[in-house]
């Protein structure tokens, strides 16, 4: 049973090799003959190793090697920190502004007393002097001031009795409180820089 399943086998492979033979004993002829290149590189003399021409160049054009770009390290930016603005203006200490004369004229004056006067003293050094005379016929307030102004600030006659004013100059006045055939009279005047009042009756 084995020997007639290998016998196919055997003759396939029997006749691929006769075939074989045969092309080759068919080919040597022509392997034979040489053909006019060999015959010519025949006759050539054996070249010496070190007589050896240099190599031809290629044909192709050499391209110069890329140079590949270092790819950039890419750098951090440097952030640089901006403080905030604030909406609000910066704080500032404010100056006083400087006193101006209408300030220093309300600082309040020196006040003193002298012989039953009241005396004021300004700024500039202008003294005022003020005093109060109560007389039968009524009461009178007299004002006068050191450059020699005499003034009548208030009279009051009582009842019955009128009241009168008389200055003949700024340094010289008198004030006459009168009844029927009765009268007091308060002079006052500026002497010898400071001031000077004398109160008279006339009539009775």
């Amino acid at each position: 049973m084995r020997s007639s399943r290998w016998a196919p086998v055997a003759g396939w492979c029997a006749a691929t090799a006769t075939s074989i033979v045969l092309a080759s004993v068919a080919l040597l002829p022509v392997l034979r003959t040489s053909s006019p290149e060999d015959a010519a590189l025949a006759q050539l003399p054996a070249a010496d190793s070190t007589s050896f021409p240099a190599p031809l160049p290629s044909a192709t054009a050499t391209q110069p090697p890329v140079t590949k770009k270092p790819t950039p390290t890419p750098t951090k930016a440097t952030k640089t920190t901006t403080p905030p603005r604030s909406s609000e203006p910066a704080a500032t200490t404010p100056t006083p502004p400087a006193p101006t004369k209408a300030e220093t004229a309300t600082t309040p004056p020196k006040t003193t007393t002298e012989d039953g006067w009241t005396v004021t003293t300004a700024a500039d050094g202008t003294r005022t002097y003020v005093r109060s005379f109560r007389v039968e016929g009524g009461q009178a307030v007299i004002k006068m001031t050191s450059d020699g102004v005499v003034s009548l600030v208030t009279a009051t006659p009582a009842d019955g009795w009128a009241v009168q004013k008389v200055q003949d100059s700024p340094d010289n006045m008198a004030v006459y409180f009168n009844e029927p055939q009765h009268s007091f009279i308060i002079h006052a005047t500026w002497f010898n820089d400071r001031p000077f009042v004398q109160v008279s009756e006339v009539g009775s």
